[in-house]
């Protein structure tokens, strides 16, 4: 198996574990808790947390036939940085309350995005 098809097959099988993990966390430890709105913030990080989980998952596969492949290799990295900063953010937001932590949220928005454009270049520019 290629090296970066195991690393992001890893990595994604983990962070889907994680998303599983931390959404049953919110649906039964925090519904009482929190308020409503906080819970839907902490819901939209656990949604996203588990679209890119599964997009690293689709990384490690894409490998098996884009070995060596940076832009590959970047979508995951960035994928993994999209789960950090932008799902990260919002967990801590929705259970802390600190509102500072919103202006996070659009860098792991923006790593979300460069992820899936990096994706596209590694197919596009495969020889």
């Amino acid at each position: 198996m290629p090296g970066t098809a195991r690393l992001f097959l890893a990595i994604g099988s983990i962070a889907a574990l994680l998303a599983v993990a931390l959404g049953a966390f919110g649906a039964h430890g925090l519904k009482a808790r929190i308020a409503p709105e906080l819970l839907a913030v902490y819901k939209t990080g656990v949604e996203y947390h588990f679209y890119h989980a599964l997009g690293l998952i689709l990384v490690g596969l894409a490998a098996f036939h884009l070995p060596g492949s940076a832009y590959l290799r970047g979508a995951g990295w960035a994928m993994l940085a999209g789960i950090v900063l932008f799902s990260g953010s919002l967990y801590l937001l929705a259970l802390t309350g600190l509102r500072w932590l919103g202006a996070i949220t659009p860098f792991g928005g923006a790593a979300f995005i460069a992820a899936w454009g990096l994706f596209a270049a590694a197919v596009i520019s495969r020889p």
